[in-house]
Parts: structure tokens; sequence; C-alpha cells
């Protein structure tokens, strides 16, 4: 089911600047590329397809030519839209590997041979309330869990309040207590399992020993569930597949 709301601004607001103007809105743009994406279609045919979506809803708006979405789309900044929680947020984090075809799988399998696997990993933050991934990083397979955390706090808005973050032993670094610390949240994270304590030098410092004192005092296994650590199997079982929504404003409705 799509939705078009009249009340959308699909045409582009005049900008004041000297120049050409743009004559449709991101809004429009956005919602062709969409369209795109999720019916697998080339430019031309999503000109179409919209076109025809909008004559059903007896909407007059025209539509962006195949050449205006080729260009705009390389400067689109694209908004999507989530549910934010109730409360705080509490941040779920984990990361896993993909494996990425190319031509050498496509060679193997034609002419046979060993095959060349390009590995590239994904790391996921996800809100533990609502289960939106609020927070995304895509590096190579030799860039470890540590660099990337400071990286995917920076995604939310300093003006969200982040109450917990909760990851594997694997973040168990100063680069990763540090900047947790840093935006007020506290940190769920397992110890390893030689783990010292660490000069208490940093507030995240000061929560990681706090932390390591307590695993050791309950023992571990009652630390995780005293701490809530088994939230984390949340973004475990979340799909990693393509996830595309459309969310327009409800007015006219196409089924």
């Amino acid at each position: 089911m799509i939705w078009f709301d009249p009340e959308m601004s699909w045409d582009a607001a005049p900008t004041g600047r000297r120049g050409r103007q743009q004559t449709y809105s991101d809004a429009a743009i956005q919602t062709c590329l969409s369209m795109k994406v999720l019916f697998g279609m080339a430019l031309r045919q999503t000109t179409g397809f919209v076109e025809s979506l909008l004559r059903l809803v007896g909407l007059d708006w025209s539509v962006p030519d195949f050449s205006t979405l080729s260009r705009r789309q390389k400067t689109l900044v694209v908004n999507i839209p989530y549910r934010g929680s109730k409360g705080p947020l509490h941040l779920l984090i984990d990361s896993t590997g993909i494996k990425v075809e190319g031509e050498g799988e496509w060679h193997a399998r034609k002419h046979g041979g060993p095959k060349r696997r390009v590995w590239r990993k994904i790391h996921l933050g996800i809100d533990e309330e609502t289960l939106e991934v609020r927070t995304v990083e895509i590096t190579g397979n030799h860039i470890g869990e540590e660099p990337v955390l400071p990286d995917l706090l920076n995604q939310i808005p300093a003006y969200v309040q982040i109450s917990s973050v909760t990851a594997d032993g694997a973040y168990d670094t100063r680069k990763c207590h540090d900047p947790i610390a840093d935006r007020g949240a506290h940190a769920v994270i397992p110890p390893r399992k030689n783990a010292k304590p660490w000069k208490t030098v940093t507030a995240g410092a000061v929560a990681r020993n706090e932390a390591l004192r307590a695993s050791k005092y309950l023992g571990r296994a009652l630390w995780r569930r005293w701490s809530g650590y088994h939230r984390r199997s949340r973004v475990e079982t979340k799909p990693l597949g393509i996830m595309l929504r459309i969310t327009l404003p409800v007015s006219g409705c196409i089924a």
C-alpha cells in the first residue's frame, strides 16, 4: 500500500540564490528513487511508474525525468524515519561479516578453480526498545570493533540521551569505554577473562573498573544477569537483509 499526501512539498521551495532553481523537492526525488529500489526498475521505468501512480490517485504533479533523477541521486540527503524510544536510548552494539561476490566468484563458477572471497564487516547499533537500526558502519574485514564504536556513537545526535551501551567483550578497551562515558552512558561490556584494573584517569576507566570488581565478586554468569547483558542477544537476531520502508504522509491511497 502506497500513500500520497496532496499537501506534501513535491515542488522545490525557492532558495533565494541566483541561477536556475530546482524543480523538484528532495522528498519527490527520494520517493521516486525509493520506488526504483523497491521494485528493481531502471530510471526510465521509474518515471513512468510514478506518473501512473499519481494519475491513479488523482494528482496532477509532474514527474522528474530520468536524467534529473540520475543527477539528483548523487547529492540527495536521505532522511530515514525511525520510531524513537519513549525514554533514554539503550543501544545494543554488534558486528557481523558479509561476503561480497565479485568477478572471482563468477569466474570460479564458470571455469572452475579457487574462489576469491571478499568480506566486509557491518557494525550495527540498534534501539533495544524498538529494534530500529540507529547507527551503522561498513568497513573492511581487517578493521576491528573498537575503532568503529566512537563513530557509531557520533551518529546519534547530541540531544538524544543514551542511557546504556551494551556490547561484547571485544569492546572492553579504553577507546570504547571513554566515548561511552563522555556521552553520559553506562557501559554494559563484560571484562575480558584476564582483565586487570586500569588507572582511573578517565570516567570510562572508573566505570570499567567497577564492572570488573562486580564481575569478580558476583561471578561472570551472575554479573551478566544482574547487568542485563543478555539484552545484547536482540541485536544478534536482527535480520541483515535489505530493509526498505517507504513512509509518506497519508492522504490518497493506492493499494
